[in-house]
């Protein structure tokens, strides 16, 4: 039987600062060229050895030769360390990255023929087109703000389309609701979609448990602090319900649950349950989770559930917005793997790194469908969780260094996210002198720092340390004004340490 998904409604709280200089709003610096990953990086994910199960699924499901299933793999482990650093050297030029073809060739694309050889020096093939990711953004956005009519199910940026796509079954409906949202028209594309998508219920991921007489399924194993639990799709239960295992014994408890809007929810279990940090894959076997690398459009990804088991698709967008009947949930990512009633909440893997819990979708597994998961870094960073590896680690430790200074804040933050300290405000020196400011991130992230200065009608940006690393200092020696720190989640997300002196 079908299981109503319980909506939870999340009061967010703004800080709105009404005294000078705080009447401004936030403005986001250029972001300076960045080298792509290092030779080590690449090696280390280039030469993993995938498992064997994996490959099958790949070739299986994809249509490809065990040869080339080995070969994506091994382009996508280097294309996704190299995409971040290919973003920040084209700065507001670049207009995404994507892979093509059954070996997955990574594409990089521009605004501005000039960056050919920069993007070819990266090991990439590069595409000039006529809008920046920027800007194909601000199209989503756009129509993110304006409800959508029930025909129209989903709409994405995709790089490979230099377009926002929407699926939708009338697409005349769509392009009138792309108007009235007053975006860009000609940046819209309008891709036939037979079925609305939906939440799966009666549902059962990676392993099975149970909500009273629903099912679902277990995403992966992550600890708050100590409590180990579990992560999970948001419509499968509310906050204080229970849950059973796949073996109805007592289990756990939702503490966390966020549906619609997003479709994310986290399961506290009891001493009786423990982790290895590894997903069923069924016919490929008990999968190693290594980490949470997210793997870019075109990449492959598979799916664990138990209605139909391991299956394997393509991303084909990240960050989409889908328009269930329950309403909309954004910051999904669109993929072609095929999924049924029965698999909602289960594992996306990509190789051995988490990508998300299954939402929804349409279509099934007879003839083909589009599934979407919930990327599992935005309830990493909103319940302050560690990701469960089959090392026995997770994430970092929350940092312990830049403890030195006059000032010291901490804070978490999801891929994208950016923070202002202190506590969301500013600071006012009467004297010169300099400000010292240190960031300590996660290891494996690539956070950014910026002191800002208020000029008397914005925030302008006076010292800034943007390398691919995790960490970062600045030193800026400035008159007395007013001043805040801007830490940017540029890739990766957890917990950060900043710590700074001021005059």
């Amino acid at each position: 039987m079908l299981r109503t998904p319980a909506t939870i409604a999340i009061a967010i709280g703004a800080l709105v600062m009404t005294a000078t200089p705080a009447v401004a709003t936030a403005t986001t610096p250029t972001d300076k060229a960045a080298t792509t990953a290092t030779t080590a990086q690449v090696i280390q994910a280039a030469t993993a050895e995938p498992p064997k199960g994996v490959i099958d699924a790949l070739e299986r499901d994809l249509g490809i030769s065990e040869k080339q299933a080995v070969a994506r793999m091994s382009n996508e482990a280097r294309g996704n360390q190299a995409a971040p650093g290919l973003a920040k050297q084209l700065g507001d030029r670049y207009a995404g990255t994507w892979f093509e073809g059954a070996e997955s060739k990574l594409v990089a694309a521009s605004v501005n023929q000039a960056d050919t050889a920069a993007i070819k020096k990266a090991g990439a093939e590069p595409r000039i087109v006529s809008r920046t990711l920027a800007q194909l953004t601000a199209v989503k956005e756009g129509l993110d703000k304006t409800a959508p009519p029930d025909t129209v199910h989903s709409w994405s940026v995709s790089p490979a389309d230099n377009a926002v796509v929407v699926q939708a079954a009338d697409q005349d409906a769509a392009l009138s609701w792309a108007k009235s949202a007053g975006v860009d028209a000609g940046a819209v594309k309008v891709a036939a979609s037979a079925d609305r998508p939906k939440p799966f219920y009666e549902i059962r991921g990676g392993d099975a448990y149970y909500i009273s007489s629903s099912r679902c399924s277990v995403g992966f194993a992550a600890r708050r602090g100590t409590q180990l639990g579990f992560t999970t799709a948001g419509h499968c239960g509310s906050t204080g319900a229970s849950t059973t295992g796949y073996n109805r014994a007592a289990q756990g408890t939702f503490q966390i649950s966020s549906f619609p809007g997003n479709d994310y929810a986290w399961v506290a279990t009891n001493a009786d349950w423990t982790a290895a940090g590894v997903v069923n894959g069924y016919s490929a076997g008990i999968l190693p989770v290594r980490g949470a690398t997210v793997t870019q459009p075109g990449g492959a990804v598979c799916r664990s559930g138990s209605t139909t088991q391991w299956r394997c698709g393509t991303v084909q967008a990240l960050n989409s917005t889908v328009n269930y009947p329950q309403g909309t949930v954004s910051g999904l990512t669109r993929t072609s793997a095929c999924a049924e009633p029965g698999d909602s909440g289960g594992s996306f893997i990509s190789g051995d790194q988490a990508q998300g819990m299954t939402s929804g979708g349409s279509g099934n597994c007879s003839v083909g469908g589009t599934t979407y998961f919930q990327p599992i870094g935005e309830i990493i960073s909103v319940g302050g969780l560690t990701l469960v590896t089959s090392d026995g680690g997770g994430d970092p430790d929350p940092p312990t260094s830049c403890q030195n200074y006059q000032s010291t804040h901490t804070g978490s933050l999801s891929s994208g996210q950016s923070a202002y300290q202190p506590n969301g405000s500013y600071y006012q020196t009467t004297t010169s002198g300099t400000h010292a400011g240190c960031l300590d991130a996660p290891d494996g992230t690539d956070f950014d720092l910026y002191l800002q200065r208020w000029n008397g009608l914005s925030w302008s940006t006076v010292a800034q340390g943007i390398t691919p690393g995790a960490d970062e200092t600045v030193s800026y020696n400035g008159s007395a004004g007013y001043y805040r720190y801007r830490v940017h989640a540029y890739s990766g997300s957890g917990s950060y340490t900043l710590g700074f002196n001021r005059p």
